[in-house]
């Protein structure tokens, strides 16, 4: 028995950056359950990138900073009357070119970019697709473990807005369908959009300290709960955020870390 049930049902998976990131691992276990993926990437450049890894599959060019290019999204699959049984929202992007900055001096401009791409664009999209998706369709999006945590500078309180947006869309969809809303919330993981926040290897190498099983979370465990809430076996689950941090929010006092830091 397929526990995931997802045969033949259509997809469209956002953000697949390299075969490190959980955008790659969430649509190749889609293939591999049978499911039909489109894509969608920013420019002409990451479509080549995708099309290398996916060959043969439809990758779609949506910039999410263009009010028309997401339009234009929505219109190619309604107008190719292609249903939908979900989307992955895998949407992020932070300035940190000058480094990670006090919050307090973070630029108006900065801010205001990321929470569009990273936090609005999943709005923009699901209005975009609403007529394309299937009445019980499944939206994922991917946060963060711990939106309070500064070592993410102001890429945090994003993310919180995220996590609170994943429940206000799933309740403003819920007027007209079924369709479920929920974010998987992932704890450090090594990935090429990782490596550009400063400083941030050391941060994953403590966090890994502070897993209970002392070893690092997988991108894999990650695309794994979007896959489950992508399937119908997660059909109960709406309006959440599902932690995979392999208990790390739980191991803060980890009572070896905390002696070697009071040496």
């Amino acid at each position: 028995m397929d526990f995931l049930n997802i045969n033949g049902k259509n997809f469209l998976v956002t953000g697949v950056a390299n075969k490190k990131s959980v955008a790659f691992f969430v649509a190749r276990g889609l293939f591999e359950s049978g499911s039909q993926v489109f894509f969608s990437v920013q420019s002409a450049e990451h479509r080549e990138r995708v099309q290398a890894l996916f060959p043969g599959r439809t990758v779609l060019i949506c910039d999410v900073e263009k009010a028309e290019s997401i339009r234009e999204l929505g219109d190619y699959f309604e107008k190719n009357n292609i249903r939908l049984a979900g989307f992955v929202h895998s949407i992020a992007f932070a300035n940190y070119s000058e480094g990670l900055k006090p919050f307090h001096e973070t630029r108006v401009e900065d801010f205001l970019q990321a929470v569009n791409v990273s936090c609005f664009s999943l709005v923009a999209l699901a209005n975009a697709l609403k007529n394309s998706l299937e009445e019980d369709a499944s939206i994922v999006t991917l946060s963060i473990s711990n939106t309070r945590a500064t070592a993410y500078g102001y890429m945090g309180p994003i993310k919180a807005a995220l996590d609170a947006t994943v429940a206000f869309l799933a309740k403003s969809l819920s007027e007209f369908s079924k369709i479920r809303v929920n974010a998987v919330c992932s704890g450090p993981l090594k990935t090429s959009a990782s490596a550009g926040i400063p400083g941030y290897v050391n941060n994953y190498l403590f966090a890994e300290q502070l897993t209970l099983r002392k070893a690092a979370l997988k991108t894999e465990e990650v695309a794994n709960a979007v896959l489950f809430l992508l399937s119908p076996a997660s059909s109960g689950i709406n309006a959440a955020g599902i932690v995979v941090d392999a208990g790390m929010s739980c191991n803060y006092f980890d009572q070896d870390i905390v002696n070697r830091a009071m040496r």
